[in-house]
């Protein structure tokens, strides 16, 4: 049985997915808090293996409740849930330690899938979030020639430039540019230049 808690300030959302969340018989509502405040003060005495915490709320917001929930229970798995789609609420749910990300007008399935992935150790998140991830992830995955040719592609070298400097052929650049394209899932030079200053894969 999955325990389940819900955080939200709208009881007519609240009771309305707890509805629908009761029609699964593997799911199991154990709590429902209408603010962060009031969960944290539970939490010592909460039995639950998922907890939906909505974002935008009075007293204590998101956020703050769930940095301070996994402080003190790190086991806990944390679906944010919000109407916001702006990416800037993702990114701070992200960095407060939630794995999973629900919009509230996702469908019950939806809701499903994500406390299931969450229940096998997988995340649930924006697909924005999880190339962020990957990203993140290509920094050890760069062979260091492939580093050598991305430095050089940042510094604006062309084709021939990398190939003099590094001493090797014009289509072993190509070859390691389209792998580097491949590895880090840029589509251009442009776009693969910015994406390695802002994930620091190169040192210029």
């Amino acid at each position: 049985m999955v325990r389940i808690v819900l955080v939200d300030d709208h009881t007519l959302f609240r009771n309305g997915l707890k509805g629908l969340l009761q029609t699964n018989s593997e799911y199991s509502v154990v709590g429902e808090f209408s603010d962060g405040s009031q969960f944290i003060a539970a939490l010592p005495t909460l039995e639950a293996d998922i907890v939906i915490m909505d974002i935008a709320m009075p007293n204590m917001d998101g956020k703050t409740a769930t940095k301070l929930a996994l402080r003190q229970r790190p086991e806990l798995k944390i679906i944010a849930l919000t109407m916001f789609g702006e990416h800037q609420y993702i990114e701070q749910m992200v960095d407060a330690g939630v794995l999973g990300f629900l919009n509230k007008d996702s469908d019950i399935k939806t809701v499903f899938a994500a406390i299931d992935a969450l229940m096998r150790g997988e995340k649930f998140l924006p697909e924005c979030v999880e190339a962020e991830d990957r990203a993140e992830e290509d920094v050890d995955v760069l062979t260091e020639r492939e580093v050598a040719v991305l430095t050089a592609i940042c510094q604006g070298l062309s084709t021939p430039q990398i190939a003099d400097k590094l001493t090797i052929s014009r289509r072993t650049v190509d070859a390691h540019r389209a792998r580097i394209l491949e590895k880090t899932g840029c589509n251009n030079t442009a776009s693969l230049v910015a994406h390695a200053i802002k994930m620091n894969l190169v040192d210029i």
